[in-house]
């Protein structure tokens, strides 16, 4: 998603500073590709007006922290502003909420943003959901859809911090979680015998056909980013809350075995994979 963006970005004449510390080589690929700069954090406050944070939810807090150490006492252009952190990670509102603390008593802004949808290719753009604690802030990150981003603001009374994630919680939590859904009862069932995973097959063609499109269209993606989808499934397990947010728990615990199985003997990955296969067959 971040390469995505940066590309967006970067074909509408912005400089985009990435800081590559301790990144592998795809990363490092990508971000080139993208057209990216390396920089540190110090230099990245020094000279952007935007930061936008987007990498998986397990690190969105360390990034701040990071950047907030690394920038204070840093210096800006006489006259300029301090950049404006935006957390655009798959985190509930409690976490974000923590992130955005880090900056109250620093000069960097801060803004609340949810990505819905997939990276950017040529002709679609996934929508920044933002929220913050002072409108301004949201009116100035419009500007943003000037340079490619597509942009869409949560206002009103009692809106904030929080409110963009809680959106993002809630998507997430019915798209990921169905598919995530679809993928547990397609093992179980294939766990008790092929013929029972063939016969769940045949019956979906025939009395849930739209079950059957999104399951051949939703879980051959899904098996890569896997690992990604981990935390996040933790992070609305804690939005939701109560009972009803170990169903997310156990929805993180699928994607971890996923995870582990395309890194290992393949065997849950293949029986998806076959299933989808022949659902195809049947559309």
């Amino acid at each position: 998603m971040g390469s995505g963006v940066a590309k967006v970005l970067t074909r509408n004449g912005v400089k985009v500073l990435t800081n590559l510390d301790n990144r592998s080589e795809a990363s490092r690929r990508r971000a080139h590709e993208a057209g990216m700069v390396d920089a540190s954090l110090k230099e990245i406050y020094s000279t952007a007006d935007w930061v936008l944070s987007i990498l998986p939810p397990s690190d969105a807090f360390s990034l701040a922290e990071k950047f907030v150490k690394e920038s204070t006492g840093g210096t800006r252009l006489a006259g300029a502003e301090a950049p404006v952190y935006v957390d655009c990670n798959a985190v509930n509102p409690a976490t974000v909420k923590r992130v955005a603390a880090l900056f109250v008593d620093g000069p960097t802004k801060f803004v609340d943003a949810a990505i819905i949808g997939g990276p950017p290719t040529e002709g679609y753009n996934p929508t920044f959901y933002a929220s913050a604690d002072e409108e301004a802030l949201l009116d100035r990150f419009v500007g943003l859809s000037d340079l490619g981003l597509k942009v869409s603001t949560l206002k009103g009374e009692g809106t904030g911090i929080g409110d963009a994630s809680a959106l993002k919680m809630s998507y997430a939590g019915m798209t990921k979680g169905s598919t995530g859904l679809f993928a547990t009862m397609i093992l179980a069932a294939h766990r008790s015998s092929p013929a029972t995973a063939d016969a769940l097959l045949r019956e979906l063609g025939e009395s849930q056909p739209v079950f059957l499109k999104r399951i051949t269209n939703a879980i051959p993606p899904m098996v890569p980013k896997a690992y990604r989808w981990v935390g996040e499934m933790e992070e609305i397990a804690g939005f939701v809350g109560n009972e009803e947010g170990q169903i997310y728990n156990g929805l993180a615990a699928l994607y971890s075995r996923i995870e582990k199985s395309e890194k290992g003997n393949g065997e849950d990955v293949e029986v998806l994979a076959k299933f989808v296969a022949e659902a195809k067959k049947r559309q």
